[in-house]
């Protein structure tokens, strides 16, 4: 069951386009729904890609499913005016009394977008070893405040000259004692520990 004050756990899922925030979304689902009541959010700013790729993927039942078009800034929609986020919660819940958690992904980010607290309990950034080894010294909010950074298509690293000890290296030293997570989420690598980390930091716990 969540114990969050609010009813379901809400775990805000952000990143830059293209770093693996919809396979990390369709991992997280497949791997917690056995244990707990729990749906999506995606945000597109003029499609419903995402809900589409979680419905065919087989994530969740399609009515657990829902695609919110932002238009305009989809950071915008995560933070300074969440609403049309917060009303898809309430839809949720309404549909589901009981849940224990909703995963939100936000639209495709810049390293400055966050989540509003009124709309993410935990948040999640992922970034990706394919844009290089200087990303996590990039900094920003979602490198830098985050509750867990995701460094996902570890890899790719040979391939594009980047050095995961680089990237170690820097993330301990933007991030101080907050966690991050190497992972290649297509593989599977690394999912079960931030499916744990949810878990932990969200005080969920699974049935005997």
């Amino acid at each position: 069951m969540s114990s969050s004050p609010h009813g379901p756990l809400r775990v805000g899922i952000g990143g830059p386009v293209g770093t693996g925030k919809t396979a990390l979304m369709d991992a997280l689902c497949k791997t917690l729904r056995e244990a707990y009541n729990i749906a999506a959010i995606t945000n597109d700013i003029y499609t419903k890609e995402d809900a589409e790729f979680l419905t065919r993927a087989g994530s969740l039942t399609p009515d657990r499913i829902l695609g919110i078009e932002t238009g305009g800034c989809p950071h915008t929609a995560i933070r300074e005016d969440a609403s049309i986020n917060l009303a898809g919660v309430a839809d949720l819940n309404k549909r589901f009394p009981g849940l224990d958690v909703i995963l939100i992904e936000s639209g495709g980010d810049n390293l400055a977008a966050t989540f509003s607290p009124e709309l993410a309990d935990i948040t999640i950034y992922v970034i990706d070893v394919s844009a290089g080894d200087k990303i996590p010294r990039k900094g920003g909010p979602g490198i830098t405040r985050s509750d867990l950074l995701v460094i996902n298509k570890i890899d790719l690293a040979p391939h594009v000259g980047a050095s995961l000890d680089v990237m170690d290296r820097d993330s301990r030293k933007m991030r101080g004692e907050r966690p991050f997570v190497f992972t290649n989420i297509r593989a599977g690598q690394g999912v079960a520990d931030i499916a744990a980390f949810i878990e932990r930091q969200g005080g969920l716990s699974r049935a005997a």
